[in-house]
């Protein structure tokens, strides 16, 4: 979205503020119906989260989607909780603004920095993040790569090369060789 027009969209949204816990809070409700919340440092001016929500098709409030800042996990015993979660070691990809520039910071990425290479596309207006990090060592293909998007998420799937499912299918025969226990009942062995 151009600069001007983001403005001129927060200037005619009805705002409300509120101070607390060393944060200015700023809730946004736009003419189509969509919120936005934001959190910015007292002290700093600097913003700390902005969260989105609009209708759901019944129209009620859906849930928020973190734009900027940490999501926030839910209570524990909260009806939203969930019983199946992502492993907490997967990376984890957040934007982060500061007063002065934009940031992303991706988190629960083992490797040393010189594993890492970034940088900007011009023609395509983007940054790119590059690894030397070549786990399988297998060429990549273009045609095995595609994306989607779908509420408000980028799906980015590459279909694994044969060899990579050869070599799935010859684990999954040997775990199959392993006697499970019945109930979960007994300690885990391998033969």
């Amino acid at each position: 979205m151009a600069v001007p027009s983001w403005l001129e969209r927060l200037r005619a949204a009805s705002k409300t503020a509120l101070v607390q816990d060393g944060k200015r809070k700023i809730h946004y409700l736009f003419e189509d119906g969509k919120e936005m919340a934001e959190e910015y440092d007292v002290k700093t001016g600097q913003l700390v989260s902005r969260k989105w929500r609009e209708k759901n098709t019944l129209g009620g409030s859906g849930k928020w989607q973190v734009e900027v800042g940490e999501p926030t996990s839910p209570l524990l015993g909260a009806l939203e909780s969930e019983l199946i979660k992502e492993s907490s070691s997967n990376p984890v990809f957040v934007r982060k603004d500061t007063l002065t520039s934009f940031q992303w910071r991706i988190r629960n990425l083992p490797y040393p920095k010189e594993v890492y290479s970034v940088s900007v596309e011009k023609e395509q207006r983007c940054c790119i993040i590059r690894t030397t990090n070549k786990k399988h060592q297998l060429p990549l293909d273009a045609a095995a790569l595609s994306f989607t998007h779908a509420n408000n998420t980028l799906i980015i799937t590459y279909q694994k090369p044969k060899e990579i499912l050869a070599a799935e299918e010859q684990l999954q025969k040997e775990l199959k060789k392993i006697k499970a226990a019945n109930n979960g009942d007994g300690d885990c062995k391998t033969q």
